[in-house]
């Protein structure tokens, strides 16, 4: 045990083996609906088979978050984005007409990207290119969008991204009751300064769900995995699209990833004080190539983009400081290839209190931005607000980036402007244009 401390450096962040082990089972609870929903989304859009899908897709994520643990050190969680697995299975097979295979290998290109990125330093130099208020207001901005998740899964928001949210303003299915439920017994908790109250909340509003029918305890425990979509990739499938289109969709694929990992990264790490004053995660280049090489693994195991999650935020909560928290999240995964259903008897209205939670303690950082200085607090409010309202966090850094380097130019300040955040917010007025520099290609 004291050689497991000393690695992971429990007495220097404040931490001890309970506590993350605690947080860790926490996060896994929080995530545990990707083993599930992943499959859905891969199968309904990409007719990709759900059984093998959902164990490749525990596989990836146990291996992939135990190595962020071991090599990074942070507690951070990882398993195949949402979002991103939308835009393969929707986007890229059911849109461009693209193979479930060519869709994956897409992934793998943007993935080796990522990580020569990653190597030659320029992911991590753009993260410390990126002003301070800009970095708080990402963590704000991720706070609001894993509470609006909070209550979409609790079942008091409806609609897709994109779309108005619409409100259940008084709540008539049980799974709504089970939802309040668990967010009023989640809040006492806290308030109340409970250790452990998220997972004591989960497990209570799990029980209760049992009992009025919203969950089901199954029947089976245990499954016989199969990983029949490992190595289903096409590197070349994409380029049937044309070079330049085919460059375009890896590009578009890639900033969502590159970028949803830098406002998670920056965010869950200043929530459990693990950044400098600058707002820099300490090493985070160890950080950044595990991340880098899970997007390319899930394109290899054919389930999609693995990327860090914000729902990590669910263990730093319950005190997870180091990779010890994400160690535990991995062996968890690993062991839900086999015990699948027992994780799947945890309801989305069971860890939706729990994101609500989470969202209000990233939301706090909101007090360290100057939003009475235009400069900062316009582009401050655009990254927050548009992440919560279009189911998008590149979309929230994308508009701060932009109006961050304009209202800089027009107040004849570009000097201040770094090239890595002219470079980006190009790259992000492209990704924005995506769409209409398509319409222009020749057929």
């Amino acid at each position: 045990m004291e050689a497991i401390a000393a690695y992971f450096r429990f007495a220097e962040r404040g931490t001890n083996l309970a506590t993350e082990t605690r947080a860790g089972l926490t996060t896994f609870m929080v995530m545990a609906y990707i083993i599930f929903v992943n499959p859905s989304i891969l199968n309904a859009g990409a007719g990709i088979d759900m059984a093998a899908a959902s164990a490749a897709t525990a596989l990836v994520a146990g291996i992939m978050t135990i190595a962020m643990g071991v090599v990074g050190n942070y507690p951070f969680a990882l398993a195949a984005g949402l979002g991103l697995n939308g835009i393969v299975a929707f986007g890229l097979v059911a849109g461009k007409g693209l193979t479930p295979e060519g869709a994956m290998g897409v992934i793998v290109w943007e993935g080796a990207v990522i990580t020569i990125l990653v190597i030659v330093g320029l992911r991590e130099a753009i993260m410390n290119a990126v002003p301070l208020s800009l970095k708080r207001a990402i963590g704000v901005g991720i706070g609001l969008f894993i509470l609006f998740i909070g209550f979409h899964n609790g079942g008091l928001i409806s609609g897709n991204a994109g779309d108005p949210p619409v409100l259940a303003t008084f709540p008539t299915q049980p799974g709504h009751f089970v939802f309040l439920a668990g967010l009023a017994l989640t809040i006492v908790l806290y308030v109340m300064k409970v250790r452990g109250a998220l997972i004591v909340s989960i497990l209570a509003t799990t029980a209760l769900a049992i009992i009025v029918g919203v969950a089901q305890v199954p029947k089976e425990f245990v499954a016989t995995p199969s990983f029949a979509t490992l190595l289903k990739f096409d590197l070349g499938n994409v380029f049937s699209l044309g070079a330049i289109t085919a460059v375009l969709t890896i590009f578009a694929i890639m900033l969502s990833d590159f970028f949803d990992t830098m406002g998670t990264v920056t965010g869950v790490a200043a929530e459990a004080g693990l950044t400098d004053a600058q707002g820099r995660v300490p090493g985070v280049g160890r950080v950044l190539v595990v991340d880098g090489l899970a997007a390319a693994a899930g394109g290899l195991a054919g389930i999609s983009s693995n990327t860090t999650y914000i729902e990590s935020a669910a263990g730093v909560a319950e005190g997870g400081r180091t990779g010890f928290t994400s160690v535990v999240v991995g062996v968890l995964f690993l062991l839900a290839i086999l015990l699948s259903p027992i994780a799947g008897i945890v309801p989305p209205q069971a860890t939706a209190p729990a994101l609500v939670l989470v969202g209000y303690l990233m939301f706090m950082l909101i007090r360290d931005i100057p939003v009475a200085d235009v400069e900062d607090g316009l582009p401050a409010l655009l990254t927050m607000i548009l992440m919560p309202l279009t189911f998008d966090i590149t979309v929230g850094i994308g508009a701060g980036f932009i109006s961050w380097v304009l209202i800089k130019v027009v107040r004849q300040k570009a000097g201040e402007v770094h090239w890595l955040m002219w470079a980006v917010s190009i790259a992000f007025a492209i990704y924005f244009a995506k769409d209409y520099i398509e319409a222009l290609l020749p057929k």
